[in-house]
């Protein structure tokens, strides 16, 4: 017969396999890698997070302007013998409150001697520590506050708002003299997360004293669950993406028929 036949083969893919699934199979197997890794990272940021932190909402403007009344922290759970000068910690004492935990900063611990203040600085160990935390143009000086000598294996705890804090100078009368033992700590402040302020500052301040805690993971664990979050959104996005292109008309070669 005359004529051209209408009828065409279809063109084989390379090595005569078929082309497989919207996107490919190697597309198809990194975004399901990417989304089993991505959730690897995410909920296993989420059972450390849960593992290591505790959340609390501080109830008073004693800690201000570090923290304030109604701020959302999470607090490292930590044993008391981690505890270091500067730090700020939760603690349960029912000579302090009846059932409910306590959000101070701890300034002295056992053996040291604490008194305030000198050119309106708190002082430890006969240094007069720097407090940049206070509020703005404050000073640290408290009115009565006589020199205590801590107890080993007890700490001593001031607020960030002197003026305006219950804290151990207002328990200089009890038996252990306003201290705290360091098993009445439960965790260790690490960031305010609501409103997002973020971590807490280092207090260097006490840094000639001795050696300061680290930060938690916390930084760690966040990257771990926005990575995971980011790696789980795109493999899934791979597929509508790809079958979204693969339908677009591709133009035709010159000359075509």
């Amino acid at each position: 017969m005359s004529g051209e036949s209408t009828t065409r083969t279809a063109p084989r893919s390379g090595g005569g396999t078929s082309s497989g699934p919207v996107g490919g199979r190697t597309g198809q197997r990194l975004s399901g890698v990417a989304v089993a890794l991505g959730l690897v990272l995410f909920l296993g940021g989420f059972g450390w997070a849960a593992l290591t932190y505790r959340p609390y909402t501080v109830p008073t403007s004693s800690m201000s302007p570090t923290i304030h009344a109604g701020d959302r922290v999470l607090a490292q759970v930590v044993d008391g013998g981690e505890v270091r000068r500067g730090d700020v910690v939760v603690f349960t004492d029912k000579t302090w409150a009846s059932n409910a935990p306590v959000v101070k900063r701890v300034v002295a611990v056992g053996g040291d001697t604490v008194s305030c203040c000198t050119d309106g600085r708190l002082t430890v160990n006969g240094k007069q520590i720097e407090e940049p935390y206070l509020p703005e143009g404050s000073l640290a000086e408290i009115k009565n506050f006589p020199t205590v000598k801590v107890p080993e294996g007890r700490l001593f705890l001031l607020g960030d708002e002197r003026q305006g804090s219950l804290d151990s100078t207002a328990h200089l009368t009890d038996a252990a003299s306003g201290t705290v033992a360091r098993g009445a700590v439960k965790a260790r402040v690490d960031a305010v997360v609501w409103p997002m302020n973020g971590m807490l500052g280092r207090p260097t301040g006490f840094e000639t004293l001795g050696t300061l805690s680290q930060p938690g993971p916390l930084p760690t664990i966040g990257w771990m669950i926005v990575a995971g979050t980011v790696l789980v959104l795109g493999g899934g996005a791979y597929g509508p993406i790809a079958k979204r292109v693969s339908r677009r008309p591709r133009p035709e070669p010159a000359g075509a028929r």
